[in-house]
């Protein structure tokens, strides 16, 4: 198989026609980004937020001239809308927030009906996160509250297939996406804007730059809490995430074994490191109760995310177990909490949404009440 270089990724844009023929993609400079491995593509296009709408041919059209070169197996082109330069958040060399002197735009401001952010993070994959993130939602939207889903995994989107949900959002201005909709649900995730097949090969700042717009570019409404459902690990995106998106708290997910515990106490620094509350610590796969006897085994061992929360100073919020009902709502796309809210595992995750909502909620009354206020007098 052709190997494809760079060179001529670019060289097959250059025969891309901008709108109104004012060039090519290439002469105008719109493209940035460029990551080819192993045939796969994948590129940004940079315009503004007014071009976006006119510049969606041009992003399928450079899609196909990609795909068209020897060797390309998939091709994944994105519009991202840069804000002008004075509004957006510098960031300091080391990761350690905005230098002193210069403008500060909290991504708060662009959400401004969220009462509560609360992220649910993992230090490594495969422990359940994203199947505790959808029932803790549902389990909040079953309180009577409005509730929002954000899937912020951009390399492994799982919510739409464990929500049921399908097809690309609508836009009203095709500026302002419309968040799909389940169970009473909103949620939004860039598995609604890709092939499911399509690997996400994209470098940090492009996957920020996603997941700001996934926040920003969304009819979010009002709403009392938006669970963000974290990519695993404690990287780039995970850091930026923490730093940049205006967190109330996050939650860790962790199963019991040692080798888990050690990524979720990573996890666990890595939020006090940059300042977000860490609400608690949940046990998912906690046991195996078998159906057909109700003989109890501890797969994964048992008790260690709670010994791990003793130790470091952190809330142990309850256990949810290793459960085939659990993992066939979720593949079928019908999550427990929405599908049996009587079971005793939905029961779990309502106990669970009641301590998270309520310190949630104390967090951000106090986050308000230190807000500097203007007093006229």
């Amino acid at each position: 198989m052709a190997k494809v270089t760079e060179e001529q990724v670019r060289d097959a844009l250059s025969g891309v026609t901008a709108p109104g023929g004012n060039g090519n993609l290439a002469v105008l400079e719109l493209v940035s980004g460029v990551v080819v491995r192993d045939g796969n593509v994948g590129f940004t296009i940079e315009v503004t937020s007014k071009q976006a709408q006119t510049f969606e041919p041009v992003r399928k059209a450079a899609e196909e001239a990609v795909a068209a070169l020897p060797g390309v197996i998939s091709v994944t082109a994105v519009l991202t809308a840069e804000r002008p330069r004075q509004q957006q958040r510098p960031q300091q060399e080391h990761g350690q927030g905005p230098a002193q002197g210069q403008p500060q735009t909290s991504l708060k401001e662009l959400v401004p009906n969220v009462g509560a952010i609360v992220a649910v993070a993992s230090g490594k994959g495969g422990v359940g996160k994203s199947t505790i993130a959808i029932n803790l939602a549902l389990a909040l939207l079953a309180k009577g509250l409005k509730v929002g889903l954000l899937d912020a995994d951009i390399y492994g989107p799982s919510i739409p297939k464990m929500l049921g949900l399908h097809g690309r959002p609508d836009s009203e201005d095709g500026n302002i996406l419309e968040p799909k909709e389940n169970y009473g649900l909103k949620c939004m995730s860039i598995g609604f804007l890709v092939a499911e097949d399509t690997p996400m090969i994209w470098r940090g700042p492009m996957v920020m730059s996603a997941i700001e717009q996934l926040l920003r570019d969304v009819n979010w409404g009002e709403l009392d809490i938006l669970v963000v459902d974290l990519p695993p690990g404690t990287g780039d995106a995970q850091l930026t995430i923490a730093q940049r998106v205006p967190l109330t708290g996050a939650l860790i997910v962790s199963t019991p074994q040692d080798i888990a515990l050690l990524d979720a106490r990573k996890s666990l620094n890595m939020f006090r490191k940059v300042e977000v509350p860490v609400l608690g610590i949940i046990e998912n796969m906690s046991y195996f109760a078998c159906p057909h006897c109700g003989e109890r085994t501890d797969i994964f061992s048992h008790g260690g995310a709670k010994a791990t929360a003793a130790e470091m100073g952190a809330d142990f919020l309850g256990e949810i177990p290793l459960d085939m009902d659990i993992r066939e709502a979720g593949d079928a796309g019908k999550p427990i909490t929405a599908a049996d809210s009587d079971s005793p595992h939905s029961k779990a995750f309502l106990a669970i949404a009641d301590e998270v909502w309520e310190k949630a909620r104390v967090l951000s009354e106090e986050a308000e009440d230190q807000a500097p206020k203007i007093i006229v007098q």
